[in-house]
């Protein structure tokens, strides 16, 4: 047993310098097992956590531990498994929050690891729920629409919930599909399609990456994307490995986007679950006024755990595909064809998604449908109105009048696409 302890004191003039420390360690060959443990003053400071081999990246937990392991045949949720490699290493410690008078860390790294690991309980399969899937909702030739969420968390990053676990909410929900978007990490993409399978429901692999001046989702199984790089790098990445970027929750509160932009990304996440707080707000529709037009517009519980009481679904992303597979849903989202549905119901204090009777709106070629939406408001992004009289209206709308989006009398957001 190698036992190396080392205590930094992080001051303002390192944060400001850079927010991501690199503190060094060397791995000997032959190293099977190596574990990390930081400890600091939670009152002086909120440290990140994560990991980098001589290799490349290992893995991210942010603020939700302080301590990971990793073996040859498994690691901490969020981390790679494999045998360490011989080489330098290092402790990334992101210095997201510091007192005036800075604080001490201590770092403890030993080889080879002491330490369990703990993926999680493992969720019984959920049966018997349909799908959105089934309402049939009308789409274009040779498409179906799939219901789902772009954005959740589990226990690989800072959710609360196993894979298996987020999976069963979902299926529970009746969702189609669901993407998992742990925080700079795709430690959790070996596990998605094996949970999925299990519970008849297409686990999507992302990303957040994540950033205090604002966070993006890369979508597809495209390898993790350098948080620490500029956000534009981001935006080019994912496009050159085939995968689709969305930004996140542009307008929410220390989480807003602030990176400087000279191309924007395919997606952004217009409808963000704390639109809930208020769904006669307008700031997410002014933010998009001032963006990309053409962008193509996603929603995203952000899950984390249920006590949040926002449950995935919340909203519900509607996506035209050929199928449920990744591939298919994700050049569904990549040709633009999205809606965006608000309706919920709470059950035991968690909100489910309406999926076959709240009101939506979709685009088919120049048209849009309201469905079950008699009585709402129809409204583009230069603020003309429709009234909804029936089930089934269509409306003639160009996309570049879009976004449009259906209000209830009391002006509360029910549903958005292009």
């Amino acid at each position: 047993m190698s036992t190396i302890r080392t205590t930094l004191h992080l001051t303002h003039e390192i944060q400001n310098a850079d927010r991501y420390v690199r503190v060094p360690f060397d791995v000997p060959a032959g190293t099977d097992s190596l574990e990390v443990r930081i400890s600091y003053d939670g009152e002086a400071a909120v440290i990140d956590l994560g990991c980098e081999g001589a290799a490349g990246w290992r893995g991210w937990s942010g603020g939700a531990r302080t301590a990971y392991v990793i073996r040859t045949d498994d690691a901490t949720p969020g981390y790679l498994p494999g045998r360490p490699e011989e080489g330098e290493w290092y402790v990334i410690l992101g210095v997201h929050r510091l007192s005036a008078g800075g604080a001490d860390v201590t770092i403890e790294i030993l080889l080879p690891a002491e330490s369990g690991i703990d993926h999680g309980p493992v969720a019984a399969p959920v049966t018997g729920v349909p799908r959105g899937s089934t309402r049939n909702l009308p789409a274009p030739a040779g498409l179906r629409w799939f219901a789902g969420d772009f954005h959740a968390h589990t226990l690989h990053s800072d959710g609360r919930e196993s894979i298996s676990g987020l999976a069963a909410l979902g299926a529970r929900a009746g969702l189609d599909f669901l993407a998992v978007t742990d925080h700079n990490t795709t430690s959790h993409h070996a596990h998605l399609p094996g949970v999925g399978a299990q519970h008849a429901i297409t686990l999507l692999p992302g990303q957040e990456v994540t950033t205090h001046r604002g966070h993006a989702n890369a979508f597809g199984d495209i390898g993790w994307i350098d948080f620490r790089r500029p956000a534009q790098e981001w935006v080019d990445e994912v496009e050159r490995r085939g995968g689709v970027l969305s930004v996140n929750h542009p307008i929410s509160g220390d989480c807003s986007w602030l990176h400087p932009l000279e191309r924007t990304p395919r997606a952004i996440e217009l409808w963000h679950s704390t639109w809930y707080r208020e769904l006669i707000a307008t700031s997410p529709l002014a933010f998009h006024e001032r963006w990309d037009k053409d962008a193509v517009l996603l929603g995203g519980a952000d899950f984390h755990m249920q006590s949040q009481g926002i449950g995935p679904g919340t909203p519900t992303t509607w996506v035209a595909a050929e199928d449920d597979s990744p591939e298919a849903l994700l050049a569904g989202v990549a040709a633009g064809r999205t809606a965006i549905m608000g309706g919920v119901t709470v059950r035991d204090g968690l909100s489910t998604p309406d999926l076959f009777t709240a009101p939506v709106l979709l685009r088919i070629d120049d048209e849009l449908l309201a469905i079950d939406a008699d009585g709402l408001i129809l409204v583009d992004g230069a603020g003309e109105r429709r009234s909804v009289h029936g089930d089934r209206v269509a409306f003639p709308a160009e996309r570049s009048a879009g976004p449009h989006y259906l209000l209830h009398p009391d002006r509360s957001i029910a549903a958005l696409c292009a």
